[in-house]
């Protein structure tokens, strides 16, 4: 959502940023698919004439943005930005690039491992609304969430 939103924000000059802003807010913080669907269709309405590009980039990344809304509020609200996730891609594959083979799988699961741990020192900051969002998690994924959540010692500890 971060990068779309900030993708449509670069067609817009400073003076209509923050109604723009706020137009596509409404969009994305809908509570259903098809209320957002709604509101993409008033936001087309009303700034289409002086940015037809973001609405269009909307409905074309659209298949994209809809699997949002089956998601309670809470996991949305945590969700919304990937930078942790692309973050967290960046610096193992910075581990790897260098290695063009590994003798076997289990060389290659260690290095991520040390990697994982190394990185997880780092994680300092708290997600923003995670403790709700490993609630709804542990209700719709049962099973499948490790027990203490994913905080930077479980997740090492469950690799």
């Amino acid at each position: 959502m971060v990068h779309l939103v900030r993708h449509s924000l670069s067609y817009v000059p400073h003076k209509d940023r923050k109604a723009v802003a706020d137009g596509l807010k409404e969009v994305y913080q809908a509570v259903t698919a098809e209320e957002a669907e709604r509101q993409l269709a008033q936001f087309d309405e009303e700034w289409a004439a002086s940015y037809p590009v973001i609405a269009r980039s909307w409905r074309q990344n659209w298949v994209r943005v809809v699997p949002m809304f089956s998601y309670p509020e809470e996991i949305r609200r945590a969700v919304y930005t990937t930078n942790t996730i692309e973050s967290l891609n960046m610096t193992l594959r910075k581990v790897s690039k260098n290695r063009a083979q590994f003798p076997n799988d289990e060389a290659v699961f260690k290095l991520m491992y040390l990697a994982l741990r190394n990185i997880s020192k780092r994680w300092t900051m708290p997600i923003k609304n995670w403790s709700g969002a490993m609630n709804q998690f542990a209700i719709l994924f049962d099973g499948r969430v490790p027990m203490g959540g994913l905080g930077s010692s479980s997740l090492t500890q469950n690799l």
